[in-house]
C-alpha cells in the first residue's frame, strides 16, 4: 500500500499537463528550458516526474493575489 501511495505522488508528465488544463508537452518543456516549471525527478529510464506536493506549491506560487 505504501508503495502506490509513493507511486501516486508522483505524477507523469502526461498528468501534470492534465491537472494544468491541457498545456502542451512543448510548452512545459518550454517552462523547463526557462525555469519555469515545477522541480522534476528523472527517473533511471530518462522519464520525469513530479511531486504531487512540488505541483500544488508551484501552483499556489503562481495564484492571481499571491503574496
Amino acid at each position: 500500500m505504501v508503495a502506490r501511495e509513493r507511486r501516486a505522488d508522483l505524477l507523469t508528465v502526461r498528468e501534470v499537463l492534465d491537472e494544468l488544463g491541457g498545456v502542451s508537452r512543448r510548452t512545459f518543456y518550454r517552462w523547463r528550458e526557462l525555469g519555469l516549471a515545477p522541480s522534476c525527478i528523472r527517473l533511471p529510464n530518462g522519464e520525469l516526474r513530479v511531486r504531487r506536493t512540488v505541483l500544488n506549491a508551484w501552483l499556489e506560487d503562481r495564484a492571481e493575489g499571491a503574496a
